[in-house]
């Protein structure tokens, strides 16, 4: 698709609009965004399912629920749980799971119905043996996983831990580095895991050029460098309650 000409969801969602027109006749009771390679999730009284640039459904097949389609794999819902449809609705493997996520970088998160989550690989077989209390996206080859004690870690698209490091809260790398949060607050690690300062904050956002904003734990707003040193002051500190 022509990204300058990208259909768009209409106002009420139920369908698609090109260059303002409608893109097709047929309406649906809801439609999410076309992905590539043209396809969108639709819904109508038969159920949920595909459709193409045409309004056209991909098959005769329905779904109680369908999402968008990333790196050529959906993520539905039957009866008996959630799967991936490849593009010509196929089923990418016979399996079922609890949940389904999107695939990111050649892997997507899943939840097993014991509860456990870990991530797949583009044949739909695990990517790794270990399981989780949790799993998110990957990212430039590298995922957060939460372990049953409650700790975060990076791990690789092996399933291998980056590094040695556990956190109370842990987002992925963005820019060389990550937002981490331990016993003391939120501060930035890099690929090692090893903190960039010794400062502690409340929040912090992802460095851009070099900085980022973070409240401190005085309730200040302030911009800081890769070092924690800061930059510039945008709020003073909270005043202390009466």
């Amino acid at each position: 698709m022509n990204p300058s000409s990208h259909p768009r969801v209409s106002p009420d969602r139920t369908h698609h609009l090109l260059d303002g027109k409608p893109l097709y006749a047929a309406r649906f009771t809801e439609v999410l965004s076309f992905h590539e390679p043209g396809l969108a999730a639709v819904r109508d009284a038969s159920g949920a399912f595909h459709i193409d640039l045409r309004g056209n459904a991909l098959s005769s097949r329905r779904f109680i629920r369908t999402f968008g389609f990333y790196e050529g794999l959906a993520a539905v819902v039957d009866a008996e749980g959630s799967f991936h449809l490849r593009v010509d609705g196929q089923e990418l493997t016979p399996g079922r799971h609890a949940w389904c996520g999107n695939f990111q970088d050649g892997r997507c998160p899943v939840r097993a119905k014991d509860g456990r989550y870990f991530h797949i690989d583009r044949r739909g077989d695990a990517a790794y043996l270990e399981r989780y209390a949790y799993a998110g996206d990957f990212r430039d080859g590298c995922a957060v996983v939460q372990e049953s004690s409650g700790l975060h870690l990076h791990i690789d698209k092996q399933g291998h831990p980056l590094n040695a490091r556990r956190f109370l809260d842990l987002d992925v790398f963005h820019k060389g580095f990550a937002r981490a949060r331990d016993a003391g607050g939120w501060h930035h690690v890099d690929a090692a895991g090893d903190a960039l300062y010794t400062r502690r904050f409340a929040i912090v956002e992802p460095f851009y050029n070099g900085q980022a904003r973070v409240e401190a734990l005085d309730g200040a707003l302030q911009v800081i460098d890769e070092q924690g040193v800061t930059v510039r002051e945008l709020r003073a500190r909270l005043p202390d309650p009466a």
